[in-house]
């Protein structure tokens, strides 16, 4: 991460603790942007309770015990599966954390700032891009009522998911756009490293993970503190005050 952004005070500050005042010189803060990639768990609705409980009850019944804790947030679902069952059960496992998420979408929230800064981009120059299938990524935006940009990016559309880049460059290549001018908003380090890998500049949100376990051009508490700018030839990022 190149600078990241302190919860104290309005500056921005580099891994070894020295800060600048405010945004003054920053990689991405002010510079002009094709579109903006977004991650969705985590980033723009919370769906952790969801998720936790049914990863769990999955656990619970593949009979993984105690030792399970939960889902890896950000990491396709086949990925998590392949490390936790015999291969035999694969496919049996996925099919059923799917329809134990389905079933369960109760207490899914927008996060502070996401559907406002979802909002303020055109619809050519956004995207939604997610390790989950299309089926749950839809039915959790739902039941949040967030709004579905055009472009939704998910587990199905891809070889490999997150960490690897394809996610983000068929976003880019989507939307129309050259990925190294793009911007991605993740919450999670395997959505941050799929990001970079893809050429783009990224924005990392505390919420799933602390600031400091976030490998980012950028860190942010919330994204209650980015505002975007639209320009006659692209966007640019702003960083509010507390």
């Amino acid at each position: 991460m190149e600078q990241g952004l302190t919860t104290a005070a309005s500056t921005t500050e580099n891994r070894t603790g020295s800060s600048t005042d405010g945004a003054a010189g920053h990689v991405l803060l002010g510079r002009v942007f094709d579109a903006v990639l977004f991650d969705m768990d985590g980033t723009l609705v919370d769906s952790t309770r969801a998720v936790n409980r049914a990863w769990l009850r999955w656990g619970a019944e593949a009979g993984l015990g105690p030792s399970f804790t939960g889902a890896e947030h950000g990491v396709p679902a086949r990925q998590m599966v392949a490390r936790l069952v015999p291969e035999d059960k694969i496919e049996w496992s996925i099919a059923r954390v799917l329809e134990l998420e389905l079933d369960d979408l109760d207490g899914i929230e927008i996060l502070p700032g996401a559907a406002e800064l979802m909002q303020s981009l055109p619809d050519g120059r956004r995207a939604i891009v997610t390790s989950c299938a299309r089926s749950l990524c839809l039915a959790r935006l739902d039941s949040a009522g967030f709004p579905v940009p055009s472009t939704v990016v998910t587990i199905d559309d891809t070889p490999r998911g997150k960490p690897f880049p394809e996610p983000f460059l068929e976003a880019a290549a989507r939307l129309g756009v050259d990925p190294r001018r793009c911007v991605v908003v993740e919450d999670a380090p395997a959505g941050l490293e799929a990001g970079r890998a893809a050429g783009c500049l990224t924005i990392g949100v505390a919420g799933t993970h602390t600031m400091d376990q976030l490998d980012a051009d950028l860190v942010v508490p919330s994204l209650d503190r980015l505002r975007i700018s639209v320009r006659d030839n692209g966007v640019v990022f702003e960083l509010l005050p507390e």
